[in-house]
């Protein structure tokens, strides 16, 4: 597979996570069966400003609910505004109650990519 339609892949499934929650870069590599390529799914995150239609990025995190992407929203501070609009409650960089709002594609996606 190319590294064009793995972001593609990527962003269809980035598209479905539900508004109000949040998921991993590693369950999103595994849920498209590249488990190990978590960092490809940040890859991919980080040029995602670009994909059409829009990719809701801000709700993509580590596995310890960490906003590690932050830096590449334009400004440190949106990504946790963007979460935060939709009722998500970070502190210090970390995704509060991260065990209960995780949307994991591999239980609750219904669709294949």
């Amino acid at each position: 597979m190319d590294t064009f339609s793995f972001y593609e892949q990527v962003y269809q499934v980035v598209r479905l996570i539900p508004r109000g929650r949040v998921c991993s870069y590693g369950a999103i590599a595994s849920f498209l069966g590249s488990k190990g390529s978590a960092r490809m799914v940040g890859y991919a995150m980080n040029a995602s400003h670009t994909a059409y239609p829009p990719v809701p990025a801000h709700r993509v995190v580590n596995r310890k609910g960490m906003l590690t992407g932050k830096f590449h929203f334009g400004s440190p501070s949106l990504m946790e505004q963007l979460l935060e609009n939709e009722g998500i409650k970070v502190q210090n960089d970390r995704i509060l109650d991260f065990k209960e709002i995780f949307w994991d594609p591999s239980l609750e996606c219904e669709t294949d990519i």
